[in-house]
């Protein structure tokens, strides 16, 4: 920060000349070498501090002019060294602008009284009518969100968290507005109580008010022509472009809005596209995806998800085809936290993890389709663990991830089979079997909950899930040996943060220790979070364990029962490549990819990759 000094009679007086006044010239203070001469046409109000203009900046793309400020007002405004500023319609009041920015044909650039530039308000997620349960602020990720969610009922715990969240949004609050190093202000009618970071841009836009523009210096925000956004925070390498309205939300960590999408008191995370439709109470976590202008995304939690058209909640059953956005990997949730069946709609099918809403006592059949005509469902269950489109989806994912290193900070497991996972398998196996013995083993349907599922695709899910089930728990094996060491946690129940994955009695001591203090930043619970993600392969080793005992009925493990359970997820491995080879082959019988799709995949399917 400069050490100012007063205006010289020369340099007012060259001022004046440049067609510049001031309310009071005691109050402009400039650095050692200004220079009066780039600064023409400009009302000084209030205390005004002005660095040098010596070098040219990029006004257009290859349009170099030279720093200054023309045609503008100024009151209670810091310009750093080498800014352009000109043709600002109204005025800028209070504002600390960085070195090097351009902001041209702007109309009105303002901090009000008791601004908090959309930090610290708390929206209602999940139900648009309840409650506020997640709190807004720039260091908001997927995870921390999910905890406040989830933990929404636990009032000492909220109360402990949002003084957490309070005391670090508290510490960047400032009587006057920023906007940082290199950022571009252009065509923009309106900025107002908005905090923008280093090499952000805005560019077109209709109004900004009562933002925050958060986001590591090389990796910007970008907002385009256009656009409303209001008590929000944008983050970390995302952009919202081409008149989309975003109204007390969170878009962060290279998440795009775009194309008219309007979105209220909703939460967008990790590489998240929207376009042209709509969410409201929406909790959008990493790879959710929605690109029709019918979607509509209310009181729901998606992630590694596509919306669709319609009701039709994944226009996914692709196989070789082009890639898309993938399939509902991790599931939705409704405003109740409970996860649902898909409605009766044609080729919809779900993953969905957890209890039908509906059905709160009965746990759902995970990787399953249901499939409607209006007059019947019909539950095919575990169909999508063996198809082509599942197999892509496991190593697109990490490929998609176009978030800088800087930007990862909500943390996301990619393990398609993983305690979370293998959890609802088994549930979902005990769930078959419990079909079997109550309605008896010749039947031609079972009834699940008003879905119709036949006795050929019961048979076969259960199939399906004890070879998912031995697949996961062969590859677990591949780096333990028989003896190795179990950590104190991990066997029993896990949850999904949205992207973290850990044992629920760690998630439980979380929250303990928000409650009583021991977590008493937003950095130390960051710190705890990585912590745990760290320590995934212990627990997942512990897991695995007791895993092992209830598949093979078990007290206690032998090293034959490892040696056994090595081969078995071998021989499950071999059998799952094969489901997904016949799929693949069946999609080419079907006339829909030509022999040369069909062959590159066959040959990636065959090298494992």
């Amino acid at each position: 920060m400069y050490d100012y000094r007063l205006l010289t009679d020369e340099e007012i007086a060259i001022l004046e000349e440049n067609g510049c006044k001031a309310e009071n010239w005691t109050t402009v203070n400039v650095a050692d070498d200004f220079s009066p001469a780039y600064i023409r046409n400009v009302s000084f109000y209030g205390t005004v501090n002005l660095g040098v203009f010596e070098k040219n900046i990029e006004a257009g793309n290859g349009f170099m002019k030279h720093s200054g400020v023309n045609n503008a007002t100024l009151r209670n405004v810091t310009v750093g060294d080498n800014c352009l500023i000109e043709n600002i319609g109204c005025h800028v009041n209070n504002y600390e602008i960085g070195e090097e920015c351009y902001i041209g044909n702007t109309a009105i650039i303002e901090t009000t009284a008791e601004a908090t530039f959309g930090e610290g308000d708390t929206i209602a997620v999940l139900n648009e009518a309840g409650c506020g349960n997640v709190t807004l602020f720039r260091g908001l990720t997927a995870n921390i969100a999910a905890l406040m969610i989830t933990r929404s009922d636990d009032k000492e715990f909220s109360a402990a968290l949002r003084a957490v969240i309070r005391d670090d949004v508290n510490q960047r609050l400032k009587d006057t507005g920023t906007i940082g190093d290199r950022v571009r202000i252009v065509n923009t009618t309106e900025i107002t109580n908005t905090n923008i970071a280093d090499n952000c841009e805005v560019n077109g836009a209709c109004r900004l008010s009562g933002c925050t523009l958060a986001a590591e210096p090389e990796d910007s925000v970008y907002i385009g022509s256009g656009v409303i956004c209001e008590n929000s925070i944008i983050a970390d390498g995302s952009s919202v472009i081409n008149s989309a309205k975003v109204f007390n939300c969170y878009v962060g960590e290279a998440s795009q809005l775009t194309n008219g999408f309007t979105a209220e008191s909703s939460l967008f995370f990790a590489n998240t596209y929207m376009a042209n439709g709509e969410a409201c109470a929406a909790f959008c976590g990493p790879f959710s995806a929605s690109h029709h202008k019918s979607s509509l995304l209310i009181g729901c939690m998606t992630s590694f998800y596509n919306a669709g058209s319609a009701t039709n909640f994944s226009n996914h059953a692709y196989k070789m085809g082009p890639v898309h956005y993938g399939t509902l990997e991790r599931g939705t949730k409704t405003a109740s936290g409970s996860h649902t069946l898909l409605p009766a709609t044609i080729g919809a099918f779900s993953m969905c993890m957890g209890k039908i809403a509906d059905h709160p006592d009965t746990h759902c059949l995970p990787f399953s389709y249901v499939i409607g005509d209006g007059r019947e469902t019909v539950l095919v269950p575990g169909k999508n663990i063996a198809t082509v489109g599942l197999y892509r989806d496991i190593s697109k994912w990490p490929r998609r991830d176009v978030r800088m290193a800087s930007a990862k900070k909500s943390l996301i497991n990619y393990d398609w089979l993983s305690p979370f996972t293998v959890s609802g398998i088994m549930e979902g196996r005990k769930e078959l079997g419990r079909l079997l013995d109550s309605q008896g083993g010749d039947a031609a349907f079972y009834d699940f909950n008003g879905c119709k599922i036949s006795t050929r695709s019961l048979r076969r899910g259960l199939r399906l899930y004890a070879m998912a089930v031995e697949l996961f728990i062969g590859e677990v094996l591949m780096s333990h040996e028989f003896g190795d060491k179990c950590a104190a946690s991990g066997a029993g129940e896990w949850c999904d943060l949205s992207g973290l994955l850990l044992p629920a009695a760690e998630e439980e001591r979380i929250v303990e220790k928000i409650k009583y203090g021991i977590i008493g930043s937003v950095g130390e619970l960051a710190d705890i979070f990585n912590a745990y993600n760290d320590m995934y392969g212990e627990y997942l080793w512990t897991f695995t364990v007791s895993l092992m005992k209830e598949y093979l009925g078990k007290d206690e493990l032998t090293e034959d029962d490892f040696t056994t359970m090595r081969e078995q997820g071998k021989t499950a491995r071999a059998a799952w490549i094969d489901e997904i080879r016949r799929d693949a082959e069946k999609e080419f019988s079907m006339g829909d990819v030509d022999r040369a799709t069909l062959d590159k995949f066959l040959a990636q399917l065959d090298l494992g990759s």
